[in-house]
């Protein structure tokens, strides 16, 4: 008897629970004996709640204690730790935002403390070998992410280029995630660190996050409406003795600039703009982030390309590189990140953009702040669509463009986007995000349709202590020049949603 879609996700992820749990009960032993004292707390913000270090051993079974985590967090009577930290102030609050510290790809937050965890790891810590668990600095945490919609849009798959939701009508699992890290310790900088992700996700959102070569076949091959993909799986290598500290990055990351990131917690809303959704994903490479001083931070990188393993080879893999800058102002107030994420030979192949952005965080008050993203992607010698010429050129998941003249078998294809999100906190738990976007996509290589976009949102973020976030948000957006939305058949499109992350 064939297993629902629905069941096999639970079964999926009990199954990555269960193996989390195997190698917490290795690794604990291992620690027990093995563990270094530690005097300071590591970092990286992601989104993920705190999680105290409890310093008390309590005898009571591990769901117990795993409870009761959860019930002191919504009471809240879990403890609350002053975190050091070095450079400027964090400019906002995490929660109820998403990070505290304007944030970049490519590394863990240099000087900001770790704020990465949950209750199943503030059940580990207040266990027998509770201290062994804190002294590795080894996290074990995640999330179960699910939502609905409602749209205007009714066909398969018809709210796209809307994202991540892209069925309409219809309620799904987002995203289950798992993270075994530890992070190294980068609020120190006069020795070597080091520290490792892996992060495995399963759900609807696989169908973004997925990079040509690891387990594409679900997607491109099959079209799974669900499925596996590991978006991270890398070590770090922290040198605090240089500059201000320096990290390499080896592996499969995060895409530096964005505003936005594929993993939930990490976003102010459910849905995510046009502007990210075609934008590109994860690199597999070294990247290199040095902090001058509190102003400055320089980046650089060479990876396979965007979206694509190593291993892939010619013509979809290819030497690619990037570069950053940020600079950071007014006490930490105001940050510009100006990114080349990728360039190669800019010739047609699996997502193989040329991307160049510029970001510009402003915290306004107290309460408020904006973000604004802006950039410039291209590819060249792309198929027409128009063409039945070019149809043999094309690589699956890449589509071609529509070029000026039908007579031709490639062309340019370039688009350009900007997004603004103003916030305002009302509270530890409750936010507002007003978002406004523009998306050009001139010759329709990226969405499929040559037109140009607009999107306005409006959406609410509740926590219900720091291990649950519920985000309702109504959003309507227009195609100007041809019908994009149910399937190129409506020019608008208005949805309410809402989701629901429940951390672990």
């Amino acid at each position: 008897m064939a297993i629902p879609r629905q069941r096999r996700a639970a079964i999926f992820f009990l199954c990555l629970f269960l193996s989390a749990a195997a190698f917490m009960a290795a690794t604990t032993s291992l620690a027990y004996g093995q563990a270094e004292e530690s005097s300071t707390v590591t970092s990286d913000t992601n989104g993920a709640p705190s999680a105290p270090l409890q310093k008390s051993t309590d005898s009571s079974g591990f769901f117990h204690r795993f409870a009761k985590a959860y019930l002191d967090d919504w009471k809240g009577t879990a403890d609350d730790p002053d975190l050091p930290r070095r450079g400027y102030p964090a400019p906002v609050s995490s929660p109820p935002f998403p990070f505290s510290d304007w944030p970049y790809g490519g590394s863990p937050v240099i000087g900001a403390p770790d704020t990465s965890g949950g209750p199943l790891m503030s059940a580990i810590y207040s266990g027998e070998h509770g201290k062994a668990w804190e002294d590795s600095r080894i996290k074990i945490y995640g999330w179960i992410n699910g939502g609905f919609n409602v749209s205007t849009s009714d066909k398969h798959y018809g709210n796209a280029p809307a994202a991540y939701y892209i069925q309409p009508n219809s309620l799904q699992l987002d995203q289950a995630a798992l993270y075994v890290e530890r992070m190294p310790d980068t609020l120190q900088n006069d020795h070597f660190d080091w520290g490792f992700r892996l992060t495995q996700l399963y759900g609807l959102d696989y169908r973004f996050t997925t990079a040509k070569g690891y387990f594409s076949q679900q997607l491109l091959t099959n079209n799974n409406k669900s499925g596996y993909d590991p978006v991270m799986a890398y070590v770090d290598l922290y040198w605090g003795q240089v500059a201000d500290g320096m990290n390499i990055r080896i592996g499969r990351y995060i895409s530096l600039p964005d505003i936005e990131a594929q993993l939930a917690p990490d976003n102010y809303t459910y849905s995510h703009s046009i502007l990210y959704t075609y934008d590109a994903y994860t690199q597999t490479g070294i990247n290199v982030t040095t902090r001058l001083n509190n102003h400055w931070m320089f980046q650089v990188g060479l990876s396979a390309g965007n979206d694509v393993a190593p291993w892939v080879g010619e013509p979809n893999a290819k030497p690619t590189f990037n570069a950053c800058v940020g600079y950071t102002w007014k006490m930490g107030s105001d940050n510009l990140y100006v990114c080349d994420n990728s360039t190669n030979s800019g010739k047609y192949a699996y997502n193989n953009l040329q991307a160049y952005y510029v970001t510009w965080y402003h915290k306004i008050n107290s309460s408020w702040h904006t973000d604004t993203e802006s950039w410039y992607m291209w590819e060249k010698n792309v198929p027409n669509a128009n063409n039945p010429m070019a149809t043999p050129l094309l690589i699956t998941g890449a589509n071609g463009a529509i070029c000026a003249s039908t007579s031709d078998v490639t062309c340019y294809a370039p688009e350009w986007a900007i997004v603004n999100y103003v916030v305002k906190e009302f509270s530890t738990r409750d936010y507002l995000t007003i978002r406004n976007e523009y998306f050009n996509d001139i010759v329709g290589q990226r969405t499929g349709y040559k037109t140009q976009y607009s999107e306005h949102l409006i959406g609410w973020g509740h926590w219900i202590g720091t291990t649950v976030l519920i985000r309702p948000e109504l959003r309507f957006e227009h195609a100007y020049n041809n019908p994009a939305y149910n399937l190129g058949t409506k020019k608008s499109q208005l949805v309410f949603a809402s989701d629901v992350i429940f951390h672990f």
